[in-house]
């Protein structure tokens, strides 16, 4: 049985608190901590940039898992980087050249993911899957946190489970949107190893992070 590993999103959590949130997803046994950096541009909210990533790296050991949703994203990569962010995955409808990006933060030591939105074809990333580290399949147009999950994911997060069966590769299969108790079953069958969740972590079970989390890994 694949072990599943749980990237909470920081979008929910309480941002007059979130170096004591971070450690209560630590302490509640989350693998990572998911980063969602959106610009107003790409996507219809702002949120947050390197500066808080920096200030929020000495309060964990914990991977951050860093999803840049600006455009353009190629120049911004090595403040990210250089911020303390360890996996970085882009857009490739913000990048010029998508490999030239996935190389820059490779370069830069760093795990490099590709997101793909709900309604972007594997066969964008197809050809760059041998050498990224994970792929980030969305499950909600990005923007917003507590939207619904679009099931029309399924089928592919199962191709993408498929490819990387037949070709033998290694990256992670991510998903991020409106993941909770209900469809993460559907999800984790599909093939996907990691789940990004916010809403579920940080709300359901009166806020009881540790037994939400573990929750998710036992489905």
């Amino acid at each position: 049985m694949k072990k599943i590993q749980i990237s909470p999103s920081i979008l929910s959590a309480d941002f007059s608190q979130l170096s004591s949130e971070i450690k209560k997803l630590e302490n509640g046994g989350a693998d990572m901590i998911h980063v969602d950096v959106m610009d107003g541009h790409f996507v219809p909210n702002l949120t947050l940039g390197p500066p808080i990533i920096k200030a929020l790296r000495s309060h964990t050991k914990l991977p951050f898992d860093v999803h840049l949703m600006i455009s353009p994203v190629h120049k911004y990569i090595k403040n990210f980087s250089d911020a303390g962010a360890d996996i970085i995955t882009i857009h490739p409808e913000t990048t010029d050249s998508l490999i030239d990006s996935i190389n820059h933060i490779k370069d830069l030591g760093k795990k490099a993911g590709v997101s793909l939105n709900p309604k972007t074809e594997i066969s964008v990333v197809e050809k760059y899957l041998e050498k990224i580290n994970l792929v980030l399949i969305m499950s909600v147009n990005p923007g917003f946190g507590g939207q619904k999950f679009i099931p029309n994911v399924i089928p592919k997060i199962k191709e993408l489970s498929r490819i990387k069966k037949d070709k033998n590769l290694n990256f992670d299969i991510e998903v991020d949107g409106g993941i909770n108790f209900e469809n993460s079953k559907s999800v984790i069958e599909a093939g996907a190893n990691i789940l990004v969740s916010g809403t579920t972590i940080f709300k359901e079970n009166s806020g009881d992070i540790k037994k939400n989390i573990e929750i998710l890994k036992s489905i």
